[in-house]
């Protein structure tokens, strides 16, 4: 018997969920390990003369190495339908509403953490882990679970986990929270796992291997060219400056790939997919203060109904900046003390606490004008 019980360990093939499933069986669990098929690359049609990611058979093969060498079982489920019911449609749908998605974190909500689980029940597993750069602790008078950044801020994945809900947290483990990458590198060596310590990490999305969206989306919408058509850039004051492929190929704050030469820089500051028109200014004009996010998740208070301070991250790599934070309903509102460049619905915004997680939510609107609620953050921030 295990001295800590069983867990199902998520396992990429690559470096942190292997030293995941590592240290766990060193600390007494009984470790199963499991790699999920979540997309196939003979289906993305792209050939980049190698496969990579998590869904390679390399990856594979290098996942059920780990599991073979430290003698736990290991199993390879097939969940692509389920990853295309909520992942890649989605990521689609985004782009045809004019928004910019984050499939990494629906991922991780809505697939890895609930197929995780239904796995974990099925093979009498107690908790599941993965190889994410967070803690999580369990925060006895708040009587909640909190999601908190990792030791490693360089690495920290705090920001891609808002979403996931109490009863989930409470399974979780996360043992590389208290770790910094280098020193994970140095432990998978030290295990003999010398290949897997010097496996460069992953940064594309899975099923875009050559990380071309515009044409995944026309491979996934065959006529989206002819149902969405070119359309006008304009300025500010509805100035025509130009024409462009189609609403669903930009993003807020691009600047690159305009075509547009208007004497001085300019970026995408507003997507209108009802006419496909993109306006297109200067930098300043993509500066904004205030955004409601919605779909939420509470992390760290049961409510956040009375105006609290916080830091909000706009984007995975984004430092984040002060501003004020509170709840109507189901939506979170955010003014920040300064105005923030490229504030992008579609993308999530997460609250933070210190070091801990507060809430997220999915960027629904940003508000344009100069709100009494900005000026106040303003106020009381700086």
């Amino acid at each position: 018997m295990s001295r800590h019980g069983r867990v199902l360990v998520a396992m990429s093939g690559g470096v942190d969920s292997s030293v995941t499933a590592a240290l766990l069986h060193e600390q007494g669990y009984e470790v199963v390990g499991i790699t999920m098929k979540t997309w196939d690359y003979t289906s993305s049609g792209v050939r980049t003369g190698k496969e990579v990611g998590c869904c390679s058979l390399e990856s594979m093969n290098d996942a059920r190495a780990v599991a073979v060498r430290l003698g736990f079982p290991h199993f390879i489920v097939d969940i692509r339908e389920e990853f295309g019911d909520w992942v890649i449609e989605r990521f689609t749908d985004e782009y045809l509403a004019g928004r910019t998605p984050n499939p990494c974190i629906l991922c991780n909500t809505h697939i890895k953490w609930a197929a995780l689980l239904r796995r974990a029940d099925q093979l009498g597993c107690d908790y599941i882990a993965t190889g994410h750069y967070a803690r999580i602790r369990y925060d006895e008078a708040l009587g909640r679970y909190v999601i908190s950044r990792g030791r490693d801020l360089n690495k920290d994945q705090s920001y891609v986990l808002w979403g996931i809900a109490q009863e989930h947290l409470a399974r979780t483990l996360l043992p590389l929270g208290d770790y910094t990458k280098p020193e994970i590198r140095r432990m998978a060596a030290e295990m003999g796992f010398e290949r897997l310590a010097h496996k460069p990490d992953s940064y594309e999305i899975c099923f875009i291997p050559d990380n071309d969206y515009r044409r995944f989306l026309r491979q996934r919408v065959p006529d989206l060219d002819q149902k969405v058509g070119p359309g006008k850039f304009v300025l500010k004051d509805g100035t025509v400056v130009g024409t462009h492929q189609g609403y669903p190929f930009y993003t807020i704050g691009q600047r690159h790939g305009l075509g547009l030469a208007l004497g001085y820089p300019v970026y995408v500051t507003h997507i209108d997919p009802a006419t496909n028109t993109i306006t297109v200014g200067p930098r300043e004009e993509l500066l904004r203060q205030r955004l409601v996010a919605r779909q939420i998740n509470l992390i760290k208070y049961p409510d956040l109904r009375e105006e609290r301070p916080a830091v909000g991250k706009i984007r995975y790599k984004d430092e984040g900046a002060p501003c004020l934070v509170w709840q109507e309903e189901d939506a979170l509102h955010v003014a920040f003390a300064e105005p923030r460049p490229a504030i992008t619905p579609g993308q999530a915004v997460v609250l933070y606490e210190g070091d801990d997680v507060l809430a997220g939510g999915w960027i629904y609107e940003v508000l344009e004008d100069e709100t009494t609620a900005a000026g106040a953050a303003d106020r009381r921030l700086l």
